[in-house]
């Protein structure tokens, strides 16, 4: 099949049409083309197709891996793009970076762009979401002495730290909120209007989309509308949710973001993006490395000095293998993981499960801890027991307002198998308990 008919092809026909030889030089193996006329739901629950899906990754035997959340496997045609691209890179040195890189580069800006749904000179590459977010809080420039920043318990730890030296730069004072567990679609949007209504102050609001340390996923249009009414703007972090769900930035209607492309994009590890609304450009100054006439362009808000060419290279690759899943089946796929054990133990009442059983609140990640233990060390303890008695490896999050908790990531090599035994392992824990 022609390779540029595959690009075109979307979501199961494109997995569906099974091919051989790529511009990357690897091979797919063949995909039931029944999976082309089934709905996205029952795609979810096809083995056959996952299986055929999960042999694009080469994982480790030894442990269930439920912590896919700190950065996302490269499938095999990534990573062998990737070590390509490496060898080139190495091999040409200087009179590659300084000749060729850029004209390669500006193809595969553009597809990114095109495939975010922004313009080529609103997307900036970073090397992953907190330095795009750091970037943006670190540069917003309309805080002024007396204003207020305001985050949750549910964001980012580093750029909760990033928005409170903001403050202290610009004699702002911080604002912090807890999110309520349980929570629910109502509860969360009222959470942030009180939060906006007793804080008047407050000018710049960070918005986690899927939040690191239980999952939870907000509704980020309807907070930025709701933001914007109290002349607040809103920095998004997109970190966990770009390529875990689908969406495009207008879903978003967010005019700052940072997002992560090798988490669930599935690009080598150093890759980012930061998103600037052209016209909010100007509110944005440039990276203290930049002196640009004016405004300037999106460029001139990230300065990394010398980063990994290959990596960003590989961003094409990553995206043929984003798109040869299809999006919409691969969120589908990690929510159907997540409510096989999740919903499952939601019944059990000595159990939290920290992200509500609303579609619209979660996607694949979902956190919990067992009722009453909220330390830190609880929850290492649990994540101990999971590994050495069972052989699921997860982690322990902290920072949250209720209480530390234990994290599970599934990811596309996982299996329905798995969740079952992660069932038995915590019905094992609670028996021990």
């Amino acid at each position: 099949m022609n390779f540029t008919r595959r690009l075109v092809m979307k979501g199961a026909a494109f997995v569906a049409a099974s091919f051989t030889a790529t511009e990357t030089g690897c091979a797919t193996a063949p995909i039931a083309a029944s999976a082309a006329k089934q709905a996205v739901e029952d795609i979810a629950t096809d083995e056959t197709y996952w299986r055929a899906i999960a042999k694009h990754y080469d994982v480790i035997p030894d442990v269930v891996n439920f912590e896919n959340g700190y950065w996302g496997l490269m499938a095999k045609p990534v990573m062998e793009a990737f070590f390509r691209s490496t060898e080139k890179v190495n091999r040409s040195n200087s009179w590659y970076a300084r000749r060729e890189y850029f004209s390669d580069m500006q193809p595969i800006h553009q597809r990114l762009a095109d495939f975010l749904g922004a313009g080529a000179d609103e997307i900036v590459f970073t090397r992953g979401a907190t330095e795009a977010l750091q970037g943006l809080v670190s540069g917003y420039n309309r805080l002024k002495s007396g204003d207020a920043v305001m985050y949750s318990d549910l964001d980012y730890d580093s750029i909760q730290t990033a928005m409170d030296t903001k403050a202290e730069q610009t004699g702002a004072s911080v604002v912090r909120i807890k999110i309520p567990e349980p929570v629910t679609y109502d509860s969360l949007l009222e959470t942030y209007r009180q939060a906006l209504v007793s804080n008047p102050q407050v000018r710049l609001l960070l918005l986690t989309h899927i939040s690191h340390r239980t999952g939870l996923k907000i509704p980020i249009r309807e907070i930025v509308e709701m933001a914007r009414g109290f002349d607040v703007d809103c920095i998004v972090d997109a970190a966990h949710s770009w390529g875990q769900t689908n969406f495009r930035i207008e879903d978003l209607g967010a005019d700052f973001v940072g997002f992560n492309l090798h988490k669930w994009i599935g690009a080598p590890i150093g890759a980012g993006l930061m998103y600037i609304r052209l016209e909010r450009l100007a509110d944005i100054s440039p990276n203290m490395s930049e002196r640009p006439e004016g405004v300037g362009a999106i460029f001139n808000r990230v300065h990394t000095g010398t980063t990994n060419f290959a990596t960003f290279l590989t961003v094409k690759d990553a995206l043929d293998f984003h798109e040869l899943v299809g999006p919409e089946n691969k969120a589908a796929r990690l929510v159907y993981l997540r409510n096989l054990w999740a919903e499952e133990m939601r019944g059990d009442d000595r159990i939290e499960i920290l992200t509500p059983d609303d579609a619209r609140l979660h996607a694949g990640i979902t956190s919990f801890r067992v009722k009453g233990k909220t330390s830190v060390e609880d929850n290492k303890g649990v994540a101990k027991f999971l590994l050495e008695k069972h052989g699921i490896f997860t982690i322990h999050r902290s920072g949250l307002a209720g209480g530390a908790c234990v994290r599970v990531t599934p990811s596309l090599y996982n299996t329905p198998d798995d969740c079952i035994q992660l069932v038995g392992a915590l019905h094992s824990l609670l028996a021990d308990i």
